[in-house]
């Protein structure tokens, strides 16, 4: 399917087909976000309908997010519980500076890396890696043809850390900066996971195609 383009209404000739579809996606994004303030105005007050109704429409986001990053469906469950909770507890926190989404996200992930740290393999993100020179663009691995599903069976073939730092920048869209707050650990040394992970990430889903080249049908 090829990707919805919104135009805005300066962006058309009166009389052009598409100014009507612009115009309604606007007015559509708009009344989304404010149904969505009125939500969080309501649970500011503890209306419970109201965190039922934040809860069904984030859940399924926000479980792969933490799935993503324990690659355990109980766990990933778990997790949903205590963030959430937590979620309503601080919402009085959440001042509308960026999405609800985001603040969201953040509090997800946090849980869900708290969750991992209480496993007895938990790999620790504080060793200092040596950078090696990448001449590849960081979107190298979306660049390639490989689909989001091979992706992330390729990431899953990873080791831990390898496949936290990839599901934050790739998947969930946090730059080496946020990543290197989120995992107490240093930019450069931020950097220098994702870069080791996605060549890691890069070789395995090569390594895989050849495998399934020579499978029988």
């Amino acid at each position: 399917m090829p990707p919805v383009t919104f135009f805005s209404p300066q962006s058309v000739t009166p009389g052009d087909s598409r100014s009507h579809t612009g115009v309604t996606a606007l007015v559509l994004e708009n009344q989304e976000q404010h149904n969505l303030a009125e939500l969080i105005e309501r649970c500011r007050k503890g209306d419970r309908k109201a965190q039922m109704e934040i809860y069904e429409l984030y859940y399924k986001s926000m479980y792969n997010t933490s799935l993503r990053i324990l690659n355990h469906r109980e766990e990933a469950e778990d997790v949903m519980h205590d963030a959430f909770l937590t979620a309503f507890e601080r919402i009085g926190q959440f001042r509308g500076e960026g999405a609800f989404g985001g603040w969201l996200r953040r509090i997800v992930v946090n849980h869900s890396l708290d969750a991992l740290k209480k496993r007895m393999d938990f790999l620790t993100f504080d060793s200092q890696d040596i950078e090696i020179p990448d001449q590849q663009p960081d979107n190298y691995v979306e660049q390639a043809e490989y689909s989001p599903e091979e992706i992330v069976q390729g990431m899953n073939r990873l080791r831990q850390d390898y496949r936290i730092v990839l599901s934050l920048h790739l998947l969930e869209g946090y730059d080496h900066e946020e990543i290197s707050k989120i995992l107490g650990i240093s930019y450069d040394n931020a950097r220098t996971k994702y870069s080791r992970a996605r060549k890691k990430l890069i070789s395995s889903l090569s390594e895989q195609r050849v495998v399934r080249m020579f499978q029988p049908n």
